[in-house]
């Protein structure tokens, strides 16, 4: 099996796939005229939008779940990998894919808010699938699609983030992978049960304290390392260009391994950010584009930094050739992983650094894990418009509670490797997607922007910009509260 999957990451994840999320981002980010850059302020001030329904949640509570999917493994375990494989120079090709893919972030949760629609129960779904079939008329892409983001989100990813979790707990406290396996599946068995809305409550809570309380530890350890941090911006910038002469044979490793666990972190042109953004409540499209192309600045210029400078300031990592050769080896005998960044707290405040990354993991992959589930439902209830099989909701739930159970006991390689293979098959197809059906996207950025410049509260006419098939936006039927400020 091992074999098989290495055989089909090989394909997957070729160069052609770095170079479609490099080449997509930057494409994206020329015909927004650099959203991601004009638009900061704009997403911290939508980020705040209380508006919600009885049908779609606020837009900080579908930013908190894009956040619960986007900053998981990949922002410990992941960074530690991209250094360990690429060297440090990887960190800057994850900064790149990030800036690049806020852009890609903001078509692909357009997309999902235009063309959203309301499940039996009245609440909003939307995501790839849906904009593949309404926007393109392609039902069989669009199924593809939904059945390979089940497999990924229900199955294989999962399994990445307990098997996270168990390796961190274990090195941490000594726990026994099945007894963190146990208790995941009992956690996670009690959110899902509640439905989107449960969800979305647990994610705004949880995740704005893990990803506060992990920056501020980096903070921390940063200043203690003050004199250091010059030499790490030094170092990771010379690296990423092969100027650094340790470094200088790994340039193509430190571009492949920055982009490839950059697109597994931040998730910029996966496809997963739409599924959040579709449940939002807003008066416009843009605006829930907005907050998600800043979701990828939190993922990865914030957290995925803080590991990589708690990692490199401390000099708790080891750099392998491919060959099994190492150009650095600070760590002897210890595996690429969470371990990296345990040792590097631990380095500066011993015997707290462990307990301190373990409990980040938890969170951080916790949450994603409950954001996985989220998607994979969302698709299986895409399905379930033409097969009418409400069952399969409950064989969902247990898959996903199995993969969870056997992805914390089995090896950190094989998790990572069918965890990459989920990534890169919905990125081809989404990424393939979004740029046939940008249109609408671009239409509604400009539409936004020329409203807000004549002083008017933006709302969507989707038909007046001669968008089709966004049906739920003309019904505007919803009944829409707002919280107490």
């Amino acid at each position: 099996m091992n074999e098989a999957v290495a055989f089909l990451n090989g394909i997957i994840w070729s160069r052609g796939l770095i170079y479609l999320c490099l080449g997509v981002g930057l494409y994206f980010s020329i015909r927004t005229r650099f959203m991601q850059v004009r638009g900061v302020g704009e997403m911290i001030r939508l980020m705040f939008n209380n508006r919600q329904s009885t049908a779609g949640v606020s837009s900080f509570q579908a930013l908190a779940m894009s956040l619960a999917g986007r900053v998981g493994i990949g922002n410990i375990a992941g960074v530690a990998t991209a250094i360990s494989s690429g060297g440090p120079g990887a960190v800057f090709w994850m900064w790149t894919v990030a800036f690049l893919g806020a852009s890609t972030a903001y078509v692909e949760s357009t997309l999902g808010q235009i063309y959203k629609e309301k499940d039996d129960d009245g609440r909003y779904r939307g995501g790839p699938a849906y904009y593949i079939e309404k926007a393109m008329g392609q039902k069989w892409y669009a199924w593809i699609f939904a059945f390979a983001t089940v497999i990924a989100t229900g199955l294989l990813l999962p399994g990445v983030q307990a098997n996270g979790i168990a390796a961190g707990v274990q090195n941490a406290w000594g726990t026994s992978s099945a007894v963190t396996s146990v208790c995941l599946v009992i956690a996670l068995g009690i959110i899902i049960v509640g439905g989107v809305k449960r969800i979305a409550q647990f994610a705004e809570v949880v995740v704005p304290f893990m990803a506060l309380a992990y920056i501020a530890m980096a903070i921390v350890i940063m200043v203690l390392n003050a004199d250091r941090v010059p030499g790490v911006f030094a170092l990771i910038f010379k690296s990423a260009f092969g100027a650094e002469a340790a470094f200088g044979g790994m340039l193509g490793l430190a571009v492949e391994w920055g982009v490839r666990r950059g697109v597994y972190s931040n998730e910029a042109g996966q496809g997963t950010g739409p599924h959040a953004a579709a449940a939002a409540e807003v008066a416009h499209p843009a605006e829930q584009g907005y907050v998600q192309a800043f979701s990828i600045y939190v993922d990865t210029l914030l957290v995925c930094s803080a590991t990589a400078f708690m990692i490199l300031s401390t000099g708790t990592y080891n750099v392998q050739r491919p060959d099994g050769s190492f150009i650095v080896n600070q760590l002897p005998g210890v595996e690429t992983g969470p371990a990296f960044t345990q040792a590097a707290v631990d380095s500066m405040m011993p015997g707290f650094g462990a307990s301190f990354v373990a409990l980040a993991l938890i969170f951080f992959a916790f949450t994603t894990i409950v954001a996985y589930y989220y998607m994979a439902e969302t698709n299986i209830q895409y399905i379930n418009r033409k097969l009418h099989r409400p069952w399969t909701i409950v064989v969902l739930k247990v898959a996903i509670m199995a993969s969870v159970a056997y992805g914390a006991v089995r090896s950190a390689g094989t998790a990572w490797d069918l965890g990459d293979l989920g990534v890169g098959l919905m990125a081809w197809l989404n990424i393939v997607a979004i740029l046939i059906l940008q249109r609408p996207a671009l239409l509604a950025l400009k539409d936004y922007e020329a409203q807000k410049r004549r002083g008017a509260k933006p709302v969507f006419n989707p038909e007046a910009l001669g968008i089709r098939h966004a049906e739920l936006w003309l019904e505007q039927k919803t009944p829409v509260v707002h919280s107490a400020p």
